[in-house]
């Protein structure tokens, strides 16, 4: 007789939001869901509306992708792609030209899985692209998804995390302009996020005592005082503040000579300090492959780490890689974080461990 083990397997829950409807998101979901190799060990719940996956599903002749209609999500159909209508009237779908309508039902998406995540009913997030402009309304006046998540879910913080297979940088300043980023971030704003950056280094990715470098603000970071105070007074004090508090902090390190050479290969989390210095180097060296995950939150949420990209939409042209390594990050996030707390809930259980700790 097969062995059953009698604790039910955990198949992650993972509520998809659609994105912008005339951006390339529905594409990179249904060329991800096409291969069931993808959700062998999670159940893809789709926030949208099936005439928009049958008019992309038609467009890219992607006849082998399926997907169950649900009413919410108290019927999900484990291990298939299920899908929730999230409005009932008539969409335009105009690939590549959004539309106040396409900004509306990317709201309405991202809304009803939110709300499903607030009930325990999903296990995380994995969102496609938005267009920030025509989203914004009386309930979303924010810069972007990580903005809008933080303050859903109460986080007093959250991190911007970029990360691929050999790297994984965050920022300090996020969707600011680049005229305010020296006012932006403070001695405690940089503290913060070295904070949340171990946190969940540790957490989230099973590493058990994380080095992380920190990135200066100017050039040469500052070359003690001569470009720039911001170094001396602000970013040291921060990193030596974690480096007391037992986090293995480093920096500020020049950001040019930091990612020219390979010492960023020495650590495993760089925080940036406004957001090009972090994502430039990151998009270059992670070919499309790289995963935006929302560190500091109680839920889990990853997106692909590009934008809509209107003007290949409807194309078949999109690459799916950074959608579909979204997915298995939100999977994986949730079982070291089910390991980490059961290991630090019950020590006992595993003081063999205590030697790497």
């Amino acid at each position: 007789m097969p062995h059953h083990n009698h604790e039910k397997e955990f198949v992650p829950r993972i509520g998809i939001s659609i994105g912008d409807i005339n951006g390339i998101g529905p594409e990179v979901v249904i060329k991800s869901l096409t291969d069931n190799r993808t959700y062998s060990n999670i159940t893809p719940v789709i926030y949208a509306h099936s005439k928009v996956l049958s008019f992309y599903r038609k467009q890219f002749s992607a006849a082998e992708f399926n997907f169950q209609q649900i009413k919410n999500a108290l019927e999900i159909h484990t291990r298939k792609v299920n899908l929730i209508n999230c409005w009932t009237e008539e969409v335009e779908i105009t690939p590549g030209e959004p539309s106040p309508q396409s900004g509306e039902c990317a709201f309405k998406s991202l809304d009803a899985a939110v709300m499903d995540l607030q009930e325990n009913l999903l296990d995380a997030l994995v969102t496609a692209p938005i267009d920030k402009q025509n989203i914004q309304s009386d309930e979303f006046r924010f810069p972007g998804h990580t903005e809008y998540l933080t303050e859903k879910f109460g986080a007093d913080d959250s991190l911007m995390f970029l990360i691929s297979e050999n790297l994984r940088v965050a920022v300090v300043s996020g969707h600011v302009p680049i005229s305010e980023v020296a006012s932006d971030i403070s001695k405690d704003k940089i503290y913060s996020k070295i904070k949340l950056m171990h946190e969940s280094l540790r957490r989230d990715f099973g590493i058990t005592k994380p080095k992380i470098a920190v990135l200066g603000l100017n050039p040469h970071a500052g070359d003690n005082g001569l470009l720039g105070k911001e170094e001396q007074e602000i970013i040291s004090p921060a990193v030596k503040q974690a480096f007391e508090d037992k986090i293995f902090a480093y920096g500020p390190y020049a950001a040019d000579g930091f990612f020219g050479s390979s010492a960023y290969k020495q650590f495993d989390g760089i925080l940036a300090m406004y957001h090009d210095q972090g994502l430039v180097p990151f998009k270059a060296l992670s070919f499309g492959h790289g995963v935006n995950f929302t560190a500091g939150l109680p839920i889990v949420r990853t997106s692909p780490d590009h934008g809509t990209a209107y003007n290949i939409a409807g194309k078949g042209e999109a690459s799916e890689s950074s959608f579909r390594e979204a997915l298995f990050m939100a999977h994986d996030i949730l079982m070291n974080r089910r390991t980490f707390d059961e290991v630090h809930s019950n020590p006992l259980k595993y003081t063999k461990l205590k030697s790497d700790r």
